[in-house]
């Protein structure tokens, strides 16, 4: 039990002879959370009052390190009586609920009892839904344009937008918005854009435009912090979210941008800033549609078919045509274009691989970038080196050793299952809405059975190619070295998700998913083998072991739904919620981009830190496919586990054998 601390200078008006005391950590009986037992609190002196008592390491927060953890607070009720909080849990969420009023400039906040200890699982689940989409949500447009292009990403002060040539209604929207807004620059871009062309607009970063429908940029969901655009395979999970919180518009919008990409940058883009404009992201656009279409709650066949057949372009020409196809397997590879060092790497990224050549000409580091960047210095091989690093970002897992100087010659897993499921996801709904064929833009018209075959063979190839019989795996295949890999990567297992393993082949690969990756607090994006044997330095890459990230949860959850392996996903469910959950609970609110799922914590020591740790009093937003994962996982969950998450009861002794 806790004792009142002596010591603890209370405010005059929480002084009071009655004394209400709640002891349980996480669950209080109904006595406690009676509506009827609520707070009219002064917003500022109580905010003041909080921080001076538990705020000891002073960052705006109130966290379990900060000390001393346990000091009770008194709170006055309405009616005369006094209450103690007696943890951070609480104590946290009424600073955070007295942020919200403060940033409203109300001068007394109401609140009950009952939302003071709200149950961590459905306190986690309103705000996504009720707070975080609405904060994330943005707009190209003249309501939206200043929270986009006014970050820290536009290196001068100009406000760029950059729009497609053969995009009549953007370049009217932003020219004539250029007339009002002095430090609006709008540039239209050429017909073809090379690689050249986005190396020469380096230094003068832009936003590229989105879809203007009725006059108003087409909303979509950024991830948050510094991921202030929209994001291509981050989008995908962040509609899965969107769906389950019934935000139909919002996730059919997300759709229409990624079709807007397709149409007039030729992909779907890495994200909308100038310098990705040479590079993709994971193909999720026909899941999208088609769980966006399911969802509808008024079908609109029309907008189906104008966003298949752009999913199909997507596919003829973004993935079978040109160095993303790879004709001597006949499978694909993820492979980014473009010139020079990624712009948007923060400086200092490079350093080391561009000392070693810089040694070699007997330069410094600073000045070797800079004759490299201008040509004065060539260098194929560092050229090769940066095809490798554009292409691993553009497969989405920025950074992991298993791509590292390698990514441009891997017929990788993932993109072989993703394009599996888009065949698929064609076949589907051809069969199903278009049962006398479908008329692509191209004017080829495409029956079910087609899509069929290009399914079986992908099936077959990807059997001969990326199938290992003595590993028991699908693993990548280096189309250079003709050699399969055996690095034991989460991307291993998204055949399960795409529905391409046979039973058999399924039974094998859950063994060792649950072996080789299975954490205290999740999905591990490696395994510790192979971190070992592939790690070069100490530098700890983020997709890889110990870190765990949302994506891959969620598609390994779907996966082992779909091969009827129900205990083991509720198993790893659980084990994810439980992180986000604790977390939460312990530093008020966190809900980060990804975590250490070894040690079940946000505090993350990779190269790129971790986005959505930085905020005062209150997250605002979340993460996207974080907030995502949440909602889907409790989506999935029954009953019993979700209270057992709201008691943060340990995962090792709920799946204790």
């Amino acid at each position: 039990m806790f004792r009142v601390n002596p010591q603890i200078k209370k405010p005059v008006f929480l002084l009071f002879s009655t004394v209400v005391a709640g002891t349980m950590l996480m669950s209080c009986s109904h006595k406690f959370i009676e509506s009827q037992t609520v707070f009219n609190l002064p917003v500022e002196h109580t905010m003041a009052d909080l921080l001076a008592g538990y705020d000891t390491d002073g960052d705006k927060r109130i966290t379990k390190d900060d000390a001393p953890a346990n000091k009770d607070y008194f709170l006055l009720s309405t009616k005369g009586d006094t209450v103690i909080l007696r943890n951070t849990y609480y104590i946290s969420n009424l600073l955070q609920e007295l942020a919200i009023a403060n940033d409203s400039a109300q001068e007394n906040l109401l609140i009950s009892l009952r939302q003071i200890q709200e149950p961590p699982a459905e306190r986690i689940s309103r705000r996504i839904k009720t707070q975080f989409w609405d904060d994330l949500t943005r707009t190209i447009d003249e309501a939206g344009l200043d929270r986009i292009a006014g970050d820290d990403k536009m290196h001068d002060t100009q406000q760029r937008v950059y729009v497609p040539f053969d995009d009549a209604v953007g370049i009217a929207y932003f020219k004539e918005l250029q007339t009002r807004k002095p430090k609006l620059e709008v540039v239209v871009l050429p017909e073809n854009i090379t690689a050249e062309y986005v190396r020469s607009i380096n230094e003068k970063p832009g936003i590229l435009s989105l879809k203007i429908e009725d006059g108003k940029g087409v909303p979509f969901v950024v991830p948050g912090g510094r991921f202030n655009e929209m994001y291509g395979w981050d989008s995908y999970f962040e509609n899965i979210g969107l769906l389950i919180d019934h935000r139909y518009d919002l996730a059919k919008a997300m759709v229409d941008n990624f079709c807007y990409q397709v149409k007039h940058y030729g992909k779907i883009l890495n994200a909308n800033r100038s310098y990705y404009l040479t590079r993709t992201q994971p193909p999720f656009l026909s899941s999208a549609i088609r769980e966006v279409y399911h969802a509808m709650p008024a079908k609109d066949k029309e907008w189906l078919a104008e966003s298949l057949a752009i999913a199909i372009h997507e596919y003829n020409t973004v993935w079978m045509q040109g160095n993303r196809y790879t004709p001597q397997t006949g499978l694909n590879r993820y492979y980014a274009d473009g010139l020079g060092i990624p712009p948007e790497t923060e400086p200092g990224h490079f350093k080391e691989i561009l000392q070693e050549y810089a040694d070699k000409h007997h330069v410094t580091e600073i000045e070797f970038e800079t004759k490299y960047k201008s040509g004065e210095i060539k260098s194929a091989s560092l050229d090769r080196y940066f095809v490798h690093d554009r292409t691993l970002r553009e497969s989405g897992h920025d950074t992991s050793w298993r791509l590292d100087n390698v990514a441009a010659d891997l017929n990788s897993v993932d993109v072989n299952a993703l394009l599996y499921k888009y065949e698929k996801d064609f076949e589907f709904l051809i069969s199903t809405y278009f049962k006398d064929g479908f008329k692509g833009l191209d004017g080829t018209t495409y029956t079910a059975n087609f899509w069929h075959e290009k399914a079986e063979t992908r099936k077959l190839l990807m059997r001969k190619y990326l199938w290992d019989d003595k590993l028991q795996g699908f693993f990548d295949y280096n189309v250079k070295t003709q050699q399969r890999g055996d690095f034991m990567s989460a991307t291993n297992f998204f055949p399960l998700w795409a529905g391409l393993c046979t039973k058999d082949e399924a039974a094998k690969l859950v063994t060792i998913l649950m072996h080789e990756l299975k954490a205290e607090g999740g999905i591990t994006g490696s395994s510790k083998a192979s971190l070992d044997k592939y790690a070069i330095n100490g530098v700890q890459r983020q997709w890889d072991y110990p870190n765990g990230w949302a994506p891959h949860q969620m598609l390994l959850w779907k996966g082992l739904i779909n091969y009827g392996y129900d205990n083991e996903a509720r198993e790893l469910i659980y084990r994810w919620l439980w992180t986000i959950t604790k977390n939460a609970v312990d530093y008020n609110g966190t809900i980060p981009e990804k975590y250490d799922v070894v040690n079940a914590t946000h505090k993350v020591y990779a190269e790129y830190g971790n986005v959505g740790t930085d905020f005062a009093y209150i997250t605002r937003s979340g993460f996207g496919w974080m907030n995502a994962s949440y909602q889907y996982g409790l989506s999935l969950l029954p009953e019993e586990y979700i209270k057992k998450l709201d008691a943060l009861e340990s995962p090792d002794s709920v799946f204790e054998k």
